[in-house]
């Protein structure tokens, strides 16, 4: 076995990286009509995979949603706290170009997102009203399978 490479990137390209997400941040939210109310709920859904953050009204209706992946992490970096919290910091910009000032934080899942994306949420100037867990819990799950007989 011959020595191993490791391919580093130079600072020029770092520095790219880092603005293609920025980029993909600053993402033109679409308003359609003026909200009434000034109050909406943050679904953050964190899985080992990715996390995505949708904003919606009282009633359920989406506003916006963005996810590592629409942000432009890829493959495994979705999936990390530092991604959640620039997902999160996507959304908080979003809120305020909404005229959202309350919001209910909805979370779901059990990715390593969780966290940092509600703290990244509430250091944003969100008024966080409620944080409620709704990940599904089995009561008795499934049945399990028979005894192996040899």
């Amino acid at each position: 076995m011959g020595k191993k490479r490791i391919i580093k990137k130079s600072e020029e390209e770092l520095i790219k990286e880092s603005e293609e997400v920025e980029a993909t941040i600053k993402k033109e939210v679409k308003i359609e009509a003026p909200l009434k109310t000034k109050e909406g709920r943050v679904y953050i859904f964190s899985s080992y995979n990715n996390t995505i953050i949708t904003l919606t009204d009282l009633e359920g209706n989406v506003l916006t949603w963005f996810s590592a992946g629409s942000i432009g992490f890829k493959g495994t970096k979705k999936s990390t706290p530092f991604a959640a919290s620039k997902v999160a910091e996507a959304v908080a910009e979003a809120t305020k170009k909404l005229g959202i000032e309350k919001v209910q934080v909805l979370i779901k899942g059990v990715g390593a997102g969780r966290e940092s994306a509600l703290r990244s949420l509430a250091t944003h100037g969100l008024e966080i009203v409620s944080i409620k867990d709704i990940t599904p819990i089995p009561h008795d799950g499934c049945r399990p399978p028979k005894v192996r007989r040899v």
